[in-house]
């Protein structure tokens, strides 16, 4: 089912994610609890089922963390604050793209944006890229209501 997620530049760290995201549908805070919840129960069902050697340390620690909030029944994947910020200039679009796509650079994980496989810079390299993203002219007129969530 669409819900309306719009991605326009993401990357995958080991221990966060950045995306440059909108939502055509609803409010945004909506669809990032949606896509929060889908990929929490994904990724945990994956881990119960297939072979993980981490499988009893990750699911420790998302019970651990599940027992810090009243909201969770069993396991808390993601963090529940989202630190979205308003794209409110073409200028600040390109910051934040050119911030998104150099995290794994700046931890020293590749030389070039485009080498890691986690991240849309592939993309906008013209290389294959893991998920499909919005590649539209990226001026802020065009996409209205647009935000990056860490």
């Amino acid at each position: 089912m669409n819900k309306g997620l719009e991605i326009y530049a993401f990357v995958i760290m080991s221990n966060h994610v950045h995306l440059l995201i909108r939502s055509d549908k609803g409010t945004l805070s909506d669809t990032i609890g949606e896509m929060k919840s889908f990929t929490a129960k994904k990724i945990l069902k994956a881990i119960e089922t297939e072979s993980e050697s981490r499988k009893e340390w990750m699911l420790d620690l998302f019970e651990f963390s599940a027992k810090q909030h009243k909201r969770n029944e069993n396991f808390q994947f993601w963090t529940h604050e989202n630190h979205a910020e308003l794209i409110y200039s073409d200028k600040f679009l390109f910051q934040k793209l050119d911030y998104i796509h150099q995290n794994p650079v700046r931890a020293g994980i590749v030389e070039k944006a485009e080498d890691y496989l986690y991240s849309s810079a592939r993309d906008f390299a013209g290389m294959p890229c893991m998920l499909n993203i919005v590649l539209t002219m990226m001026l802020t007129e065009k996409m209205p209501l647009m935000r990056t969530v860490r």
